[in-house]
């Protein structure tokens, strides 16, 4: 597992120097983001995904449970409706229609969450539109208090700004 570590950086030097100490303690740069309010960073900074910037996840999740139990209802209206008789064909349609119920929930939601700010990064929404550039670095569980002690050690200039376990390890 890793663990999702956010810093606050004051400027483009500094998310530099950031990027380089990563790199140097062996974090890919793919689980090393950039997020600001203002301008885009310049290209040799990767800026966060539209996973990240967004609520595109959350509302997935929201939109599968809301759709899932709506299916369900709609597949026990299904064999209300229709008269069938065998308990095989009744049970596969109140299955099929929770999971068409779950598919179009999710893809709905997130739809909608696409166009709406990530709810956890709300808290450095003030911080961010200051002109400060936000971190996010994805840390193996067994690397995170090294790579702390480096951050706080040789860039006095960061803010730690707190840590989200449980990030899948695949990107």
């Amino acid at each position: 597992m890793r663990h999702r570590l956010y810093y606050l950086l004051p400027d483009v030097a500094a998310a530099r120097a950031a990027m380089d100490e990563l790199l140097l303690a062996r974090i890919e740069a793919r689980h090393i983001r950039f997020m600001t309010a203002g301008p885009s960073l310049p290209p040799d900074l990767p800026e966060a995904s539209l996973l990240q910037r967004t609520d595109v996840v959350r509302g997935a999740e929201m939109g599968m449970a809301a759709g899932a139990a709506l299916g369900l209802l709609a597949g026990i209206g299904l064999l209300y409706y229709f008269d069938l008789d065998r308990a095989g064909v009744k049970a596969a349609v109140v299955v099929i229609a929770a999971l068409l119920g779950m598919l179009f929930g999710a893809w709905a939601s997130s739809m909608q969450g696409a166009s709406l700010p990530n709810s956890r990064l709300a808290a450095f929404a003030p911080e961010l539109e200051a002109g400060n550039i936000l971190l996010i670095a994805d840390v193996p569980a067994g690397s995170i208090e090294k790579v702390e002690t480096i951050m706080a050690e040789r860039h006095p200039e960061m803010r730690f700004k707190g840590e989200e376990s449980h990030i899948p390890t695949f990107p």
